[in-house]
């Protein structure tokens, strides 16, 4: 008998970093991809051409990445330095700079600032269209609990997730102090947070193989809603394997998401319904990131070894883009009794 071969898991783009990836992300303007990596680089992808547009270099790895348009963007990582990217000009500038790796950056198009966190225990807000010259773009320093891990965004508000479990929820417009400090409601390490379209909540990862979720609104009615679901496990000899789970993002138009983890799976899930809508066949090894194409059509997956086991012979890091079929995202209407 032949051998029947795996399915393929989207079509994998050419000329992929050399290590790590860190993050990978959708314009919001095209399909066009910008990759951050451990090997020092940042690349413009067009995902639907399968061509490499450009490429940038750091200092030292990068730790993350996002657009600002089509056409620029923003990176920041292990050389502390916080960088404009101007892609179409092959033209690139030093922000700012952090007092210790920069680990997430985000772009607010309500606030037309670009915020960053680092493991130096600070939040930075950037005005990009100031001069060159941390003098004249640095809008405010927070000082936060612990080393920011992760960042997300919807409207006005901004979540910040910490080491030491440590969530804090920010209005853009009055960073002063934070709307509400809270605790993960996960016992083990924050790996990713992202807020949900509608902006009602956000749903965070652990190093656990759970995820939860959480809304803003502190009345009793709304936190009743609240819960967290066991994801990226699997038994074997009769004992539980967890994994991480590095990354979630969620679809633009139906608002299920995607989770990725270290078993080398990405999932949809309809967080409403509280289901699995679809699972994903294997990835060569590790989900390091995920992201949706702005219509939703295509999904970017960066397989890529994330360490948790520390160094072991690991497949090449790969980016795979594939095509979304309504079935996998849609969630499905409840049944009534």
């Amino acid at each position: 008998m032949t051998a029947v071969p795996p399915p393929v898991p989207g079509r994998e783009l050419s000329n992929p970093p050399s290590d790590g990836i860190s993050n990978l992300r959708f314009s919001n303007h095209s399909d066009h991809l910008l990759v951050s990596s451990w090997d020092k680089s940042v690349r413009l992808y067009d995902a639907s051409a399968n061509v490499l547009r450009g490429e940038f270099m750091h200092g030292g790895p990068v730790l993350d990445c996002c657009f600002h348009d089509d056409s620029s963007g923003f990176s920041a990582g292990a050389d502390n330095t916080v960088r404009r990217l101007v892609f179409n000009q092959s033209k690139e500038d030093i922000l700012g700079r952090h007092d210790a790796p920069v680990r997430c950056v985000e772009y607010s198009y309500a606030a037309g600032q670009l915020i960053t966190g680092s493991w130096d225990k600070t939040l930075k807000c950037w005005d990009p269209r100031g001069a060159s010259g941390q003098e004249r773009t640095l809008v405010g320093t927070y000082p936060q609990p612990e080393r920011v891990y992760s960042l997300s965004l919807v409207g006005n508000r901004l979540v910040v997730a910490t080491a030491g479990r440590h969530v804090n929820v920010y209005d853009l417009r009055n960073m002063s102090q934070p709307e509400q400090r809270r605790e993960s409601s996960l016992k083990y390490q924050t790996r990713c947070v992202r807020c949900y379209p509608n902006g009602t909540g956000y749903a965070l990862s652990s190093v656990e193989g759970r995820v939860a979720m959480e809304f803003f609104d502190l009345s009793e009615t709304s936190q009743a809603k609240k819960y967290a679901f066991k994801c990226h496990r699997k038994s074997e000899a009769g004992r539980d394997i967890v994994y991480p789970v590095n990354a979630i993002a969620f679809h633009p138009v139906y608002g299920t998401f995607a989770t990725g983890g270290c078993d080398g799976f990405v999932n949809v899930w309809d967080g409403n319904n509280k289901k699995r809508l679809y699972q994903y066949s294997k990835y060569p090894t590790s989900i390091a990131a995920l992201s949706f194409s702005r219509d939703g059509r295509l999904l970017a997956v960066a397989s890529s070894y994330t360490y948790e086991e520390g160094e072991k012979p690991h497949e090449p890091d790969a980016i795979f883009v594939r095509g979304v079929n309504e079935i996998e995202v849609k969630p499905k209407p409840k049944v009534l009794p």
